[in-house]
């Protein structure tokens, strides 16, 4: 079987420059959203990289999943749990008491997602060379 780790990598590259994309036309919840699935997608070829596979959505349980001789940042894996509050309410009107996502989103918001999903990105890349 093919290893898939670089497609994976490759495509969480391109979700992370999709984030910076959104930022930039002020979809802040697209950006969070973009950001969060680039840092899973990145771990998720670290995983296939290593020749094993990881399932879900949940950046920091995908951290905490890769083999115990990793040295993982403790901060690394707060900074998941952080991208991971936007995979479902930054896309679902029903995630907020009232409003649509879009109106929960800012510029801080993003800039906090891409400057994390970017950390780890640099992790994936760091382990994977």
């Amino acid at each position: 079987m093919t290893n898939r780790a670089q497609d994976w990598f490759k495509q969480a590259e391109r979700d992370w420059e999709q984030a910076k994309d959104s930022q930039q036309a002020k979809r802040h919840e697209w950006a969070c959203f973009a950001a969060q699935q680039a840092a899973e997608k990145a771990v998720k070829a670290l995983h296939l990289h290593l020749g094993q596979e990881a399932w879900g959505h949940v950046i920091a349980q995908l951290l905490g999943g890769l083999p115990e001789g990793m040295t993982i940042p403790d901060d690394l894996i707060e900074k998941a749990r952080v991208l991971d509050n936007f995979y479902i309410p930054s896309r679902y009107p029903n995630s907020h008491p009232q409003g649509a996502p879009f109106e929960h989103y800012g510029p801080l918001q993003s800039e906090e997602a891409l400057r994390y999903a970017g950390e780890i990105l640099d992790f994936v890349r760091l382990q994977m060379a």
